[in-house]
């Protein structure tokens, strides 16, 4: 499965959300579709048992930041199991107070949602999330993950 999937690229983003101590949260994920338009909705895939995870389904509020080219760091920080990642780069709240931000620096779009639903599927969560706002600079080429390595459009 792994090495099929390996084949399929795609985009790179972070989730991220706040917990119910105010404690920000994050992942990389590449586990993210679009569902419908009307109402704008996406998915992700969240690995149960996880801060993040959890963290979206307390708040039932996350943030989809995708990540620019020229920010591998920032998916690979937020791929790794570390704690404190969110001390390694610069970020910001978005309107609400919700949902962390990653800062524009490493993000080319970000994307609030509200949780409409979320399915246990084996040991991944399918998050829905409606889109209350999308942010977007598409001056910023996206950073893409395929065959196990990191790349750009050229």
């Amino acid at each position: 499965m792994r090495d099929f999937m390996t084949t399929f690229p795609t985009g790179v983003a972070v989730v991220t959300a706040l917990d119910l101590h105010d404690r920000p949260w994050g992942m990389t994920c590449t586990s993210l579709c679009s569902v419908t338009v009307e109402p704008p909705t996406l998915l992700v895939c969240l690995r149960d048992g996880g801060p993040t995870l959890r963290a979206v389904l307390d708040r039932q509020a996350f943030a989809v930041n995708l990540i620019r080219q020229d920010s591998r760091h920032t998916a690979q920080l937020f791929a790794s199991g570390r704690a404190d990642r969110f001390q390694h780069i610069p970020w910001m709240l978005d309107a609400d107070a919700a949902r962390p931000h990653l800062d524009s620096a490493h993000a080319h779009s970000v994307a609030d949602c509200r949780v409409v639903r979320a399915d246990l599927l084996h040991d991944h969560w399918i998050v829905y999330g409606e889109l209350i706002r999308i942010s977007a600079d598409t001056a910023a080429p996206p950073l893409l993950y395929g065959y196990r390595r990191y790349g750009h459009f050229d």
